[in-house]
């Protein structure tokens, strides 16, 4: 997809301006749909043991790989034969549709809004639309801490490494990546549930992300000087807590927020009625506060320039040795 250079761009600078419309149907919802449709009809073919769960977990995992990645790859290539100017607009659309730069931050601030402006239960309610965790029962320091680690998490997840795949094979990979990252996200649960049905989806999901979330990781680093917070606390918090998450990848972008806002972050939480017991991600040099959440988002915004930026000189670096 040779104008991939360009889409990337485009896409980038369209979602930091309109964000998500709420009119739109959002295709990480409609591969959220074809991942449940397939999984009622996979568990209804494969016996329940552990190793037919095992089975057909894998077998979803081919299907929506597939789909997610063959289908905008076949209606690409079609189209940048015959109708180039229609393809480019088209994977200008998808990059901008599938990156969250934007919408990030509108969800965040709506958590920060409710804690200055409203009650601790509105507060709560605002944070749970953007968290997997249960939030009935946080106080204001946990709802910020919450927003402010999914915000980090999320920088990772819903644009850097988006981009990522963007950069080397154009939106069919960026498509790809987004339906690996939504089944981790609807199936790599460790319950009774999912324990072998899911296990493919988390397993795949932790590899596709350990080079974005990595690269994720000294992005945002850099991006901590630059924006004048401790970007020094942040390489050494990122150094030597990057690991403390049951994931490889989740506590990359969470230690570096957590160095360059000179705070602590992680620890337990509950979810689905159960507490979970984790490490704690950073030092306390002082409390968390309502205003981290701008802050947070503003390491986000500069993250996200510096890495679209450093995707757009690989993707041009890729295109210069494919033409030689």
């Amino acid at each position: 997809m040779k104008y991939g250079i360009i889409a990337l761009a485009a896409g980038f600078l369209i979602d930091l301006i309109a964000g998500d419309p709420g009119w739109l149907y959002h295709p990480v919802c409609l591969i959220g749909k074809l991942i449940a449709v397939l999984e009622k009809q996979i568990r209804k073919v494969f016996p329940k043991t552990e190793n037919g769960e095992l089975a057909g977990g894998v077998l979803e995992v081919v299907l929506v790989c597939l789909l997610c990645g063959g289908i905008p790859l076949v209606i690409l290539g079609i189209l940048y034969r015959y109708v180039p100017w229609l393809a480019l607009i088209l994977e200008t659309f998808w990059c901008y549709q599938l990156l969250a730069t934007r919408s990030l931050k509108t969800e965040s601030t709506k958590v920060y809004d409710r804690l200055k402006n409203g009650t601790i239960e509105e507060a709560r309610y605002a944070v749970s639309m953007i968290v997997g965790r249960d939030t009935q029962s946080l106080t204001e320091e946990g709802v910020t801490k919450a927003a402010v680690e999914t915000i980090a998490e999320n920088t990772s997840d819903g644009i850097i490494a988006p981009m990522f795949y963007m950069a080397i094979g154009g939106a069919p990979l960026m498509f790809l990546y987004k339906g690996i990252n939504t089944m981790d996200s609807m199936l790599g649960y460790k319950n009774e549930k999912y324990l072998y049905f899911g296990r493919c989806a988390a397993k795949l999901d932790d590899a596709v992300n350990f080079l974005p979330s990595r690269i994720s990781g000294w992005l945002m680093a850099a991006a901590s000087f630059l924006i004048g917070l401790d970007g020094k606390n942040a390489v050494k918090i990122f150094r030597r807590d990057r690991f403390n998450h049951a994931s490889p990848n989740s506590a990359q972008t969470e230690a570096v927020m957590a160095g360059a806002l000179d705070v602590q972050l992680a620890g337990n939480a509950w979810y689905f009625g159960k507490l979970y017991e984790k490490p704690t991600i950073g030092d306390p040099v002082r409390c968390v506060e309502i205003e981290d959440i701008r802050r947070a988002n503003r390491l986000l915004y500069a993250t996200s320039v510096l890495g679209v930026l450093v995707f757009l000189a690989l993707r041009f670096l890729l295109a210069y040795a494919m033409h030689m």
